[in-house]
């Protein structure tokens, strides 16, 4: 019995390697600071060295998702490594990426006038085993263009993140997880002027051998911190938590 259960295990194991999910490093921080969100991932584990693909349908949208992917980049360049950002129609500002930890001065932005230009940058990008992590913007991507990038993430364990623009020439693709950011009001301490700590609605679309759900986050000092409903936390309350 005991070995029945020894042969499901590595099974298991082998089926979650082939596709995409890695065993990191003995020693490797695991946590990307996303809280209840990872343990939607096999293993509590956010996936790295994988491609994660998120749908920004509106300026909005995009503007929710460059946050919430630059709070991941201040995780995964924490070691040193630099990111390539490849865009043919880039929006985000650099310096605005300091807000969410993530430094502009380690990040590569390539911008370019073709978007068949921009997808093999990204292919390259992702086969550089030097780099943290690959974000591009592209209208759309095919199942063939995803295999590609996937099989490029599998060599060399960088991170991708694919922003979506197109909403008409949504397909399918290999993608391991699908993502939508959505901005969500703000909230303030009550009898203080200004604005709130940045808050989205993340949703986990799909994502393979894992569980998808949706969450409300809030970058709060310095850090992701999930807002539960009818939950309001101070800045102190966050740093406690932390």
């Amino acid at each position: 019995m005991e070995a029945k259960r020894e042969l499901i295990e590595k099974l298991q194991q082998d089926i979650l390697l082939w596709q995409g999910f890695k065993a990191l490093p003995s020693g490797h921080s695991k946590s990307v600071g996303l809280g209840s969100i990872e343990k939607a991932f096999p293993g509590g584990v956010f996936p790295r060295g994988v491609i994660h693909e998120f749908l920004n349908f509106s300026p909005e949208h995009s503007a929710a998702s460059d946050g919430f992917i630059a709070g991941l980049l201040s995780v995964l360049m924490n070691e040193g490594a630099a990111c390539a950002w490849i865009s043919s129609c880039r929006k985000v500002y650099p310096a605005s990426l300091k807000a969410f930890n993530a430094d502009p001065e380690r990040i590569i932005f390539m911008d370019v006038e073709l978007e068949k230009d921009a997808l093999w940058i990204v292919e390259e990008a992702l086969k550089t085993e030097g780099l943290a992590a690959v974000v591009a913007e592209v209208s759309t991507l095919s199942l063939v263009e995803s295999r590609r990038l996937q099989l490029a993430v599998e060599k060399s364990g960088v991170t991708g993140f694919i922003l979506r623009r197109d909403a008409k020439g949504l397909s399918s693709t290999i993608a391991t997880a699908r993502w939508r950011i959505t901005p969500l009001p703000s909230e303030t301490e009550d009898g203080l002027p200004g604005l709130g700590f940045p808050r989205w609605n993340v949703e986990l679309l799909k994502v393979r051998s894992g569980m998808p759900g949706s969450w409300t986050m809030e970058w709060a000092a310095d850090q992701f911190a999930e807002v539960k409903p009818q939950q309001k936390m101070t800045a102190i309350d966050y740093r406690r938590s932390g």
